[in-house]
């Protein structure tokens, strides 16, 4: 440890870490645009410039490294004065909407301007104009509000490994792009939405259907049903300024009814049955000397991906569809007869943490006989729009219970929101039908965390079994490129798109840290802790779904309804 002094008083460091991480731990605020937390620095922005003594210039306290006896003052004049310049002419070529931007309120480049103090433009002159791009089912790009930090270009690279979207051109006639400039919706993208959650401004959002949904709510001739996803009730009373990890699952459904739905599921139930299908399919698998290791197909970011990069692992993927997307179909099959309501009469929309599940509905294999499985997708942010447009106080409903019989969930199916807990959740009913018994601890400590990277390796009755967990596509690459090169040890990989799961998703809460993501998670572990029913093989309502509609896993008509197909992505269309 080294000491130095910050503002006339003496902290202490670890010899090579950044002024930026110092100061930070210390509790010393310095504004940032460009840092992530987790990279190397890029120094683009300068919004974080300090003074040190000895040094003539101002100093960016997020490259560089702390000094045994250092002087730093963060907030003289001159600091100040350069911090001021710099939004200054970040705003002189930035749109005057923000009354009308998605991110009002958000806006790290408004909060910037607001806590300087800039109270009028000082600097004039014609501002950048670039089209919208609309073309994406899930984002939309605005360059007019892009200020160049980075920030998107290095999660879609450095994190995600997919590349995207990269700087183009230079000095003054730099933006953001796609591959020769075309539209998200031909480039290789996969709309997992990270890239959102990192911009500082509103210069990418979700494409919104609040509109669409809102319009359905009020036509008399329409049964709107709505599911809603493990992670969401969660993270949704953040968007009520409610600390992280509070579940407001019970007043959530509460909030729906109010709004006008008539019917509110939980996708935690289609969860359950996606891990009847797809832990009977691994056992299959297994028994019968299948493709392995067989990977899990939850994640439409992560489908779209191997579909582009990765097409020789085709036949690994698990041929389940994803729990939201299976839902759907029982709603528009078994629900709709059960009903006898005619199947293009209802509206199907979802609630999710996720951008890549507006992609995922509108897949031409997700519509069979054209009617879409699912009509709309609405992120955790579109939700906490929808109840703040219709007046609703959330802290004010009272707890409800989802209607059956898609309702009723075992805390299997809940722990699909974490990174981890789809694997978790499988070989607990993986281990159950392969031995006729149950797996004697439930709780799987190797597969929970926030770790890029888990993995597991048991005995089940004589039989050695690997299981693998990786979030975060980057991490990804590293787990199937040693599968492509002969890796042989795993029989079952659990891929999620977002580091972290779905908790950390795209359609998450802006502006949440590592901690609250940490909240979110500790939050499904403690209500998988507390409940009853842990296994999805024991969720009744699932028995009775296969007993009265379905017949068993894999058979003929749950394969219908309940799996689907990929191809590989030539020309990398959406």
């Amino acid at each position: 440890m080294i000491t130095l002094e910050v503002d006339g008083r003496t902290i202490e460091a670890d010899a090579g870490e950044t002024i930026l991480t110092a100061l930070k731990r210390e509790g010393i605020h310095i504004p940032t645009l460009c840092h992530m937390e987790g990279l190397p620095p890029s120094g683009a922005c300068r919004i974080c410039v300090v003074e040190v003594d000895g040094s003539p210039n101002l100093t960016p306290s997020c490259s560089y490294p702390v000094a045994d006896g250092m002087k730093i003052r963060t907030s003289t004049p001159r600091v100040l004065e350069a911090r001021k310049t710099i939004v200054k002419l970040l705003l002189s070529n930035h749109p005057d909407d923000c009354l009308y931007c998605s991110r009002n309120g958000k806006c790290d480049l408004q909060k910037l301007a607001k806590d300087l103090g800039i109270r009028h433009r000082l600097y004039h002159g014609k501002k950048t104009s670039r089209p919208m791009d609309v073309s994406s089912p899930a984002i939309i790009r605005d360059p007019e509000k892009c200020i160049l930090c980075g920030r998107c270009v290095r999660m879609c690279e450095e994190i995600q490994g997919v590349s995207a979207i990269d700087f183009i051109g230079r000095g003054s006639r730099a933006f953001i792009g796609t591959a020769f400039d075309e539209g998200l919706n031909v480039s290789s993208c996969i709309n997992c939405g990270q890239c959102i959650l990192v911009c500082p401004t509103g210069a990418l959002s979700e494409r919104s259907y609040l509109n669409e949904v809102i319009a359905a709510l009020a036509d008399p001739d329409k049964m709107v049903v709505v599911q809603h996803a493990p992670a969401v009730s969660v993270t949704l009373a953040e968007e009520f300024d409610v600390k992280a990890g509070k579940d407001v699952d019970g007043q959530m459904v509460a909030a729906l009814r109010r709004v006008g739905f008539d019917r509110v599921f939980d996708t935690s139930f289609s969860a359950d049955l996606t891990i009847m299908e797809e832990a009977s399919e691994l056992a299959q698998r297994i028994k019968t000397g299948g493709v392995l290791p067989m990977m899990t197909s939850c994640s439409p970011g992560w489908v779209k991906f191997f579909e582009q990069f990765y097409p020789s692992l085709i036949p690994n993927v698990s041929t389940c569809k994803s729990p939201q997307q299976m839902m759907g179909a029982m709603i528009k099959s078994f629900f709709a007869e059960r009903e006898g309501l005619d199947p293009s009469k209802i509206v199907s929309v979802s609630i999710m943490p996720c951008t890549a599940k507006k992609f995922e509905c509108t897949r031409p294999e997700m519509a069979p006989n054209n009617i879409p499985d699912v009509d709309y997708v609405l992120t955790t942010r579109e939700l906490g729009q929808l109840l703040h447009m219709f007046g609703i106080d959330l802290a004010a409903m009272h707890d409800e219970q989802a209607d059956t019989p898609f309702g009723e969930r075992s805390t299997a199916g809940k722990i699909f929101g974490a990174s981890g807990g789809v694997m978790e959740a499988a070989v607990r009913t993986a281990h159950y039908l392969l031995t006729g018994k149950e797996l004697p601890d439930l709780k799987i400590q190797p597969l929970r965390g926030l770790k890029g990277a888990k993995e597991l390796h048991f005995e089940v009755d004589g039989l050695k079994v690997g299981a693998a967990v990786v979030s975060g596509l980057g991490n990804a690459r590293v787990l199937l490129d040693q599968v492509c090169d002969g890796r042989d040890d795993l029989q079952f990989i659990e891929i999620m798109t977002c580091p972290g799961g779905c908790i950390n998703g795209g359609g998450q809460p802006l502006g949440a840290d590592l901690n609250a993501v940490r909240a979110r998670m500790k939050t499904l572990y403690k209500i998988d802790r507390e409940e009853d029913v842990r296994v999805s093989h024991k969720n009744k309502w699932i028995q009775r779904l296969y007993d009265e509609f379905l017949g068993e896993p894999l058979g003929e008509l749950s394969h219908r309804l309940l799996h689907t197909h990929y191809s590989k992505r030539d020309d990398l269309l959406q």
